[in-house]
């Protein structure tokens, strides 16, 4: 049951990823087109601006996660319905104080930031996106982490992946009939009330929770540990946007969005490979198993490394021409950044080569012994992005980002090398070092194809050119340095095809 249920967390959770991408890409394209880069600068800014109230949520969902591992493990009815009631009580007060946030920005906001729109103009966007935000916090996210940390993650991604495409359709008839864009993002708000709706009557006729159930002690007894990782991962995911915000334009915002597009969509679909991972390695832990689980995150940490550079080396080389070709006829502001590409792409790579340590971290519940790294790599972020914006601009929070991540991978995989897996550090830098090897080497082959028409088909054909010379040399590099990790994967696949 375990091993079914990863594979179904992990398709679901890969369709949803996909579909998330294709439809992320239809969507602000349109917007570009019938309302030009400063609006869609606008929506993005908007839509991070409200993102910081996840501040507030202080971690409590990372620690919720962690806490529900061991009760549903021994099937405890009560604990579980101990640990929901109070996560339950938690994220409510935190929609009403969305609710003042809003109310906040709808006033302060317009001031500073799009002085150049009428004051209602902004004022009715920012109303118009705050809805879904409300809903989920309200009655969506408690559910949620009751499916993810009980490997039913397949119930909510296929949730996501119908409003997904459902608000696409939606939207794009709304366009075409030339609504405006207060209508469009209100009608997406609207669509997503929907989701946490469906996984409620999920969770209502699968588990026994009593949401009424008294307790006298406090079920989740490290509510308040994961405040540091969780105010570092708002500020990682956020800074560039707001910094771009205040010190910048919104052309800049909404050059920065096309990029974080591309990076981000790649992100998540390598992520939502490892989504069923976190349950699991938290399940061994719980249970002590530790062979099981060295030869489990021995395994996750070559092949996370190893999908990382292929995903993301590939990404550096083709995000430019795509898009060239994605913003072609857009010619109020300038997206072609090279620079800038290549330094967001390395960013964003970075946090997915953390993936394995933070996962062994989160899973293991080391919330309160890990937070002086959160709090620096957030610093870091603020500090570097502050200072470099001003002469660098888009280059300047890119820098910051990439610095942040950096600390953070290498801090974690140190930590983890000495109280969870317990094997020397010098495995992490020979990963490290094999990465450093790959990326130079296929990016020096790779770089003698260039894209012979500026389209669509032309983009696919150069991507083919680049992927398959990319993963020419990943197999033989790590044919050299991991031959065991390559032999495993064979048989593998072996007996995948068999079957």
């Amino acid at each position: 049951m375990r091993k079914k249920r990863l594979i179904y967390n992990t398709v679901s959770s890969l369709i949803f990823q996909v579909t998330t991408i294709v439809c992320g890409f239809i969507l602000p394209r349109l917007i570009l087109n019938a309302f030009g880069s400063n609006v869609n600068g606008l929506v993005n800014s908007i839509t991070q601006f409200l993102g910081i109230i996840s501040f507030l949520e202080l971690g409590v969902g990372a620690v919720v996660q962690s806490a529900l591992y061991k009760p549903l493990a021994e099937n405890s009815q009560n604990d579980v319905s101990k640990i929901i009631s109070s996560a339950n009580k938690f994220f409510r007060r935190l929609a009403q104080l969305l609710m003042v946030y809003v109310i906040a920005l709808v006033i302060f906001y317009p001031m500073f930031a799009a002085q150049e729109y009428g004051f209602w103009y902004t004022a009715t966007l920012i109303v118009a996106i705050s809805i879904s935000s409300f809903a989920q916090y309200y009655f969506g996210i408690v559910n949620r982490l009751l499916l993810t940390a009980d490997q039913r993650g397949y119930v909510q991604y296929t949730a996501q992946t119908i409003a997904v495409v459902a608000n696409t359709a939606v939207c794009y008839l709304l366009i075409m009939l030339d609504y405006s864009i207060q209508v469009v993002k209100l009608t997406t708000s609207l669509i997503y009330l929907i989701q946490p709706f469906l996984i409620y009557l999920y969770v209502r006729k699968h588990y026994k929770i009593n949401r009424k159930i008294k307790y006298d002690k406090e079920p989740i007894p490290q509510k308040w540990n994961g405040i540091a990782q969780h105010v570092a991962a708002v500020i990682l995911d956020g800074t560039d946007t707001v910094v771009l915000t205040l010190f910048a334009t919104l052309a800049d915002v909404s050059i920065y969005s096309v990029y974080f597009l591309v990076v981000k969509g790649v992100k998540q679909l390598f992520m939502s490979m490892t989504n069923g991972i976190t349950s699991l390695i938290g399940e061994l832990w719980a249970k002590q198993e530790i062979i099981e689980l060295k030869k489990t995150f021995g395994w996750m940490e070559w092949v996370i490394h190893t999908g990382t550079i292929f995903v993301f080396g590939v990404t550096a080389v083709l995000i430019v021409p795509f898009v060239s070709i994605y913003t072609l006829g857009i010619n109020d502001a300038d997206y072609i950044q090279p620079l800038f590409a290549a330094l967001i792409v390395a960013a964003n790579a970075a946090h997915c080569l953390r993936l394995p340590y933070n996962i062994m971290i989160l899973a293991a519940g080391h919330y309160k012994q890990t937070q002086n790294n959160y709090i620096i790599a957030a610093i870091l972020n603020i500090v570097v992005s502050v200072l470099a914006v001003k002469t660098w601009g888009l280059v300047g929070v890119a820098i910051g980002t990439l610095f942040a991540m950096g600390y953070q991978t290498v801090w974690m995989a140190w930590y983890d090398s000495k109280h969870f897996i317990k094997w020397p550090f010098k495995n992490f830098v020979k990963q490290v070092a094999v990465d450093i090897i790959t990326v130079t080497l296929c990016s020096i082959t790779s770089s003698v194809f260039s894209m012979g028409t500026v389209s669509y088909m032309g983009w696919i054909v150069n991507a083919i050119e680049v992927a398959v010379i990319w993963l020419i040399f990943m197999v033989v590099i790590n044919s050299i340095f991991y031959k065991d990790k390559m032999a495993r994967l064979v048989h593998s696949l072996k007996q995948k095809v068999a079957i």
